[in-house]
C-alpha cells in the first residue's frame, strides 16, 4: 500500500502562490521518477483543443478527455495539434454541477533568446508530447536548450505546471518567455456567452503574482452554476511583466531568465480554480506550503502515482494491452475523484467529468467505486463511502422523518429546494441497491481496518433496517422496489399522482376527476383511479413518476421488467401472445403500486408490485456480510441472527423465484390480498417480460441452489439469450422488450457482466466466466486502445454507448483484471 497519506495530500497541501526552484532540489525531490508510469503512455486519448464552453457529442459528452487528480474540480488536455504546443489545453472546470470547457489554451508559452530569435516549438529537432497516469508532458529539444513541460496536481484546487528549461551549451543563456491566454465567448455552436448570458459578468485583473479572473453570479440550474465568488488564478514562480486586454478578457506576460553554462531552472505555474470565497478561505491555511515548496509537492504527486500503481497493479506477468485496460481504470476512478465542496462532505468518485449529468455522487456507483480502488486509493474509496452515508436520513429528519436509515440516490455540490438549495440533481426519489456492506467489507479485506467497520455498522443496519420498514408491503419478509413520499410521485394530501393519454377519447370516468393539461393528457391522482385506469385500458400512455423511481431504485432504470416496452414491441408481444389482442397484451407490462404506511396509518412511500429477485438476493448477501461484521466487532448474538435471516431469504429465493419451465429467475409480481401457496409463495413470476440480469444476481449472492445455478449457466451461455458478441446484456435477445440500443434494455453493463462472470464461478464454472471476459476484452470497442471507458455497450456490435469515462465500468474492469485476467502460460 502507498505509505503517504493521500487525505493529507488532498487536504494539507497548498493552494497557489509562488517561489523560485532551480538546479539544487532537494535529494528527495530530484529522486522522485515516474519509473512505472512512463511505461504508460496514452492511455487515454487527452488531446483536445475546446473551442466553446459546451461541445458535445451524441450522448452529450464533453468530447474531450482532460486529465484531472487530487480530487480538483478543474482539468487539462494535451493540445490536439502542433499550433497549440507551448501550454495545456482548456481549462475544463466543473461549475458546481456541470463540466465546461473555460478556454481553449489560457497559458500558452512561446520562446526567444537575446537577438530575438524564436523558437517555434514545431522547429525542435525532437518532440514528445504525451499523457501518462497523474501527469501531460510536452518536450522539446533545440540545439542551445531543452524544454520540458508538465502537468500535475499540487492540492485539491491547484494544478502545477514546471516549465523546466536546460541549457545545453557551454556558454551562458538569455531567454525570453511570454505567455499568454484568453477566456472562450463562445457557449456552443449556435450562440456566444453574451447570447446565452447577457447578464453573466467575468473580469479579469491582476497582481504581483499573476492574473485572475472572477466570475458573475449565475444560477442556470440545467446548465452552469456560480457562486457569485469564483475565481481562476494563474500564478508563476518567476516575476513577469503583465498586460490585460479586458475586453476580450486576455492577458499576456513576459518574463526573462538567464541560464547558467550547462545549467538549468524550474519555474513552477499555478493555475487553481475555487467554487466561492468559502472555497478560498478553507484553502487559505495549506497555501503557505505550496507557496514554500512547489517542487516538493510535484515530487510527492510523482511518488503517489508510483504508489497507486505500485499497490494497484498487483496481477503480474498478464499481456501488456490488458494492464494498460488496468491502469485506464485506475487512471478513470481517480480523475473523477471531487474533493469536499458545496453540500459533498467528503472526497467521493462521481459517474464521470465528461458525462452532463455525471458530477454528483451516487449511491449504488460509490459502492462499487469504493470496492475496486480499496486496493489502490483506499482513504478515497473510505471517503466516497462517507460521502453518501453523510447524507442518511435520521429520526429527526425536518423533510422525511420516516425514512430514517435510508440512502439518498444522489448528493450534488448544491441541496435541492426543500432542503434549501437551488439545484436540480439532488434526488431523494428513491436509493439504490444495497451493495454498501459488500463495498466496506472490501475495504477492511483490503487494509484490514476494523475502526472503520465499527464506524460503518450501526449505520449499515440502520440501512437494512430500512428496506423492511418502507419497502414490504405485505409485512412477508421479501422487499419491493419503491419510491419516497416525494413531491414528483404525490399530492400534498399523500395520493399518488399520475398522467394518463388517450388515443382518441376520454372515458367518462375521468372526465370530471382528473385535470386536462395539454392536448389528451390528463393530470390524475390517487390510487383507487389508478388501478381503475389500469384495469380498463384504452390509454395509449401513461406517465407515473413512482414507476419511474422505482425503476431508479434498482438501478436499471427502464428495464423491462419494470413494464417499460416500446410500443410497437408491445404490438408484436399481443400479436404473438394473444393473436392481436392489445388489451391483454397491456395487463402484462401494467405496473401497480402500493402505499406504504407506518404503524400510525401515516404514508412511508410507495412500492412496485413485485418482489425483486437481485433487491432479495442483495439483501440476504448483506445479511451475511453483516454477520461477518457482528463476529469481528464481538457481537455474536446479531451475527447469528443475521445468517439465519439470509438462510430463510435464500430458501424463498429458490423456492419461489425461480422457473423451472425457463431454468431462470424472475421477479415475483404480488397483489393485494394473496395469499401463500404450500410454499410460502404468493403472486405469480414474472416470465412474461422476459430474462434481465437479475436472473443471475442469486449466483453472484451465492444464494442459489446448485442445479438451479446449473440452469441459469445453461441460460447466460446460449447465443440466442446472452451470449452474444459483446456478453451478458441487460436483455436477452428473446426478451420482447430487447434493443441493443436502449439504456437497459440490451446493452451491456460492466457491473451486470461482472456479478454474471463471479456468479459463474462461485459455482465451479471458471472456464465459462473466462470465456466470456476474454470475449468482452476481444469485442468491447475502445477498451483495448486509447479511448474512454464508456458507460455501456452495444451486444451485437460491440460499440461504445452512453457516458465517457465512466467510474463503475472502470471499476468493474478493475475488478475482472484482479480476478479473471491469467498470466500468460
Amino acid at each position: 500500500m502507498f505509505r503517504k497519506s493521500l487525505l493529507s495530500l488532498a487536504l494539507g497541501t497548498a493552494l497557489f502562490g509562488l517561489t523560485a526552484c532551480n538546479d539544487n532540489e532537494s535529494d528527495a525531490t530530484t529522486a522522485a521518477r515516474p519509473e512505472q508510469a512512463i511505461q504508460y503512455k496514452d492511455v487515454i486519448d487527452r488531446r483536445g483543443t475546446p473551442t466553446q464552453f459546451r461541445d458535445f457529442d451524441s450522448y452529450s459528452n464533453l468530447k474531450y478527455n482532460p486529465l484531472l487528480d487530487l480530487g480538483a474540480w478543474h482539468g487539462f488536455l494535451l493540445p490536439a495539434s502542433d499550433k497549440e504546443w507551448g501550454g495545456f489545453t482548456g481549462p475544463m472546470v466543473i461549475s458546481e454541477e456541470y463540466s465546461l470547457f473555460f478556454a481553449s489554451e489560457l497559458d500558452k508559452l512561446t520562446l526567444s533568446d537575446a537577438n530575438g530569435r524564436a523558437f517555434p516549438l514545431t522547429s525542435a529537432n525532437k518532440q514528445e508530447v504525451y499523457a501518462i497516469p497523474g501527469a501531460l508532458v510536452q518536450r522539446f529539444e533545440f540545439e542551445p536548450f531543452t524544454l520540458e513541460l508538465e502537468l500535475r496536481y499540487g492540492d485539491a484546487r491547484t494544478a502545477l505546471i514546471r516549465t523546466r528549461l536546460v541549457n545545453q551549451t557551454d556558454a551562458p543563456l538569455t531567454l525570453n518567455l511570454n505567455w499568454q491566454g484568453e477566456l472562450l465567448n463562445q457557449w456552443d455552436t449556435k450562440s456566444t456567452i453574451a447570447d446565452q448570458y447577457p447578464d453573466w459578468t467575468r473580469t479579469i485583473s491582476q497582481n504581483d503574482q499573476g492574473v485572475e479572473f472572477q466570475f458573475g453570479k449565475l444560477r442556470s440550474t440545467w446548465n452552469i452554476m456560480q457562486s457569485g465568488s469564483a475565481r481562476y488564478r494563474i500564478e508563476r514562480t518567476l516575476p513577469s511583466r503583465t498586460t490585460l486586454d479586458e475586453k476580450a478578457l486576455g492577458y499576456q506576460s513576459e518574463a526573462t531568465i538567464q541560464l547558467a553554462a550547462k545549467g538549468s531552472e524550474d519555474i513552477y505555474t499555478l493555475q487553481s480554480y475555487l467554487h466561492s470565497a468559502e472555497d478560498a478561505s478553507r484553502y487559505q491555511q495549506s497555501r503557505q506550503a505550496l507557496l514554500a515548496n512547489p517542487a516538493t509537492y510535484f515530487a510527492d504527486s510523482v511518488r503517489r502515482w508510483e504508489g497507486y500503481l505500485a499497490d494497484g497493479l498487483s496481477n503480474k506477468g498478464i499481456p501488456e494491452s490488458e494492464r494498460r485496460i488496468a491502469v485506464k481504470a485506475m487512471e478513470t476512478l481517480n480523475g473523477n475523484w471531487r474533493s469536499p465542496a458545496g453540500a459533498i462532505l467528503h472526497d467521493g468518485v462521481t459517474p464521470s467529468n465528461t458525462a452532463r449529468w455525471f458530477d454528483g455522487v451516487w449511491a449504488w456507483d460509490s459502492w462499487k467505486h469504493a470496492y475496486a480502488m480499496a486496493h489502490f486509493n483506499p482513504e478515497v474509496a473510505k471517503n466516497n463511502v462517507r460521502a453518501m452515508y453523510d447524507y442518511q436520513i435520521q429520526a429527526d429528519d425536518p423533510v422525511r422523518p420516516q425514512d430514517a436509515g435510508m440512502v439518498i440516490d444522489a448528493v450534488f455540490y448544491n441541496k435541492q429546494g426543500d432542503r434549501g438549495g437551488d439545484g436540480g440533481n439532488w434526488n431523494e426519489r428513491d436509493t439504490k441497491p444495497p451493495l454498501s456492506a459488500w463495498a466496506i467489507w472490501e475495504i477492511y479485506s483490503a487494509t484490514k481496518d476494523k475502526a472503520f467497520i465499527a464506524e460503518m455498522y450501526p449505520k449499515l443496519q440502520a440501512y437494512h433496517d430500512w428496506w423492511y420498514r418502507a419497502r414490504d408491503n405485505n409485512r412477508n419478509g421479501i422487499i419491493e422496489y419503491g419510491a419516497t413520499k416525494h413531491v414528483e410521485h404525490n399530492d400534498e394530501y399523500g395520493n399518488i399522482t399520475f398522467k394518463v393519454q388517450y388515443a382518441n377519447s376520454t372515458p367518462p370516468a375521468l372526465t370530471n376527476t382528473c385535470t386536462p393539461e395539454a392536448k389528451s393528457w390528463f393530470a390524475c391522482s390517487g390510487m383507487s383511479l389508478y388501478r381503475q385506469v389500469l384495469s380498463v385500458g384504452g390509454y395509449s400512455d401513461m406517465d407515473i413518476g413512482a414507476q419511474h423511481g422505482a425503476g431508479w431504485e434498482s438501478g436499471m432504470d427502464n428495464a423491462a421488467r419494470f413494464g417499460f416496452i416500446e410500443p410497437g414491441q408491445l404490438q408484436r408481444y399481443a400479436d404473438k401472445t394473444y393473436g392481436g389482442d392489445l388489451a391483454k397484451a397491456r395487463q402484462d407490462w401494467n405496473v401497480f403500486f402500493f402505499e406504504n404506511h407506518q404503524d400510525n396509518g401515516d404514508l412511508i412511500g410507495f412500492s412496485i408490485d413485485q418482489e425483486s429477485v437481485e433487491l432479495n438476493a442483495f439483501l440476504a448477501k448483506e445479511k451475511r456480510i453483516l454477520a461477518d461484521m457482528a463476529d469481528l466487532l464481538g457481537k455474536s448474538d446479531e451475527a447469528s441472527r443475521y445468517r439465519d435471516g439470509a438462510t430463510r431469504l435464500a430458501g424463498y429465493i429458490n423456492s419461489c423465484m425461480f422457473d423451472e419451465a425457463s431454468g431462470f429467475y424472475y421477479d415475483r409480481q404480488i397483489a393485494t390480498g394473496d395469499v401463500a401457496d404450500s410454499n410460502g409463495c404468493v403472486g405469480k413470476l414474472l416470465t412474461a417480460r422476459g430474462r434481465g440480469p437479475e436472473g443471475w444476481s442469486p449466483l453472484w449472492a451465492e444464494v442459489a441452489d446448485k442445479e438451479k445455478a446449473a440452469r441459469v449457466r445453461e441460460v447466460m451461455l446460449n447465443a440466442q439469450e446472452f451470449n452474444t458478441k459483446v456478453p451478458l446484456g441487460t436483455a436477452a435477445l428473446t426478451n420482447p422488450a430487447y434493443d441493443p440500443d436502449i439504456y437497459w434494455r440490451g446493452r451491456v453493463w460492466l457491473d451486470q457482466f461482472y456479478f454474471g462472470v463471479k456468479g459463474l464461478e462461485n459455482y465451479g464454472y471458471r472456464s465459462d466466466a473466462q470465456m466470456l471476459v476474454n470475449k468482452l476484452f476481444a469485442n468491447a470497442e475502445g477498451l483495448a486502445g486509447s479511448g474512454p471507458i464508456r458507460e455501456n455497450y452495444n451486444p451485437e456490435s460491440g460499440a461504445m454507448q452512453g457516458a465517457s469515462n465512466f467510474s463503475w465500468s472502470s471499476a468493474h474492469l478493475y475488478m475482472l483484471y484482479r480476478n479473471f485476467l491469467k498470466p500468460q502460460e
